[in-house]
């Protein structure tokens, strides 16, 4: 007899992904994933919350290695930490946003390969670091930056960050991925060694930094072509401005001639 797979359970993905669409609380969206799943599941009710107790109990320590290092950094940021940044960076002439962010890729991949993947991060890196020095490295060549130009910098920090760790970690031998493909692999019949994954990662992780360091490299020629123009704009308006206002004096004093004849 043939047994059926019940796959109302993954309704529970959809959920997470339409609230995150709709931009609603994470910690809401989660856990109405958890118990949405648990009842397409037919979990009981005491079964569903003694799961998210349980779940609680286990991970109850979290919060605070979550919260401790970003109340560390809110202080460093509330006391100039971004201002500095900007200012070190703003001091090194030959520095531009998508220097900054190869030399960044390459120092992310290389310490997420031997498993330092907490050295960067998009709360205690990107945001207070990476993204204000890319901002002040454009800044200092092109004078003021608009809203869009300053969210594409930091769109791009935050990419180069997840693109470094996510290519780096999986040459990293006791990383879990790592150990799920193993995993996985051996119970569809195929046996390798971790090892072996971790190596055939070395050329995906070149790849990647090739990829996408080509992408930054292509945005400073994109920054260099669209913001070079609005630089040299305002003197061209200037100029514009004082030929103009001969023209009227020379008209005037045309017309105060005319007058007396």
């Amino acid at each position: 007899m043939q047994s059926t797979v019940n796959l109302w359970p993954l309704i529970g993905v959809a959920v997470i992904i339409v609230g995150f669409v709709l931009r609603f609380n994470p910690m809401l969206i989660v856990a109405a994933a958890a118990v949405i799943t648990a009842i397409a599941a037919h979990f009981p009710p005491d079964k569903i919350l003694a799961a998210i107790g349980t779940g609680f109990i286990k991970t109850r320590n979290i919060p605070l290695i979550i919260l401790l290092p970003l109340a560390v950094i809110g202080l460093l940021e509330r006391h100039g930490l971004r201002e500095r940044a900007q200012t070190w960076i703003a001091s090194i002439k030959a520095a531009t946003a998508g220097r900054l962010l190869i030399v960044y890729l390459l120092v992310r991949e290389l310490t997420a390969a031997v498993g330092l993947t907490g050295l960067g991060g998009h709360p205690q890196m990107v945001r207070p670091l990476i993204a204000p020095m890319a901002e002040g490295a454009t800044e200092t060549r092109f004078g003021k930056l608009s809203d869009a130009v300053r969210y594409k910098l930091r769109a791009f920090s935050a990419a180069t960050d997840n693109v470094g760790l996510f290519f780096g970690e999986d040459i990293f031998v006791a990383f879990g991925a790592i150990v799920l493909m193993v995993t996985f692999l051996k119970e569809a019949g195929i046996t390798v060694e971790p090892m072996h994954v971790a190596l055939w990662g070395i050329p995906t992780a070149i790849s990647a930094f090739l990829i996408h360091g080509f992408r930054l490299w292509l945005l400073d020629r994109r920054l260099e072509r669209e913001l070079r123009g609005n630089a040299a704009s305002p003197g061209a308006a200037s100029l514009n401005t004082n030929n103009h206002v001969n023209q009227n004096a020379n008209h005037n004093a045309t017309r105060t001639t005319g007058d007396e004849a």
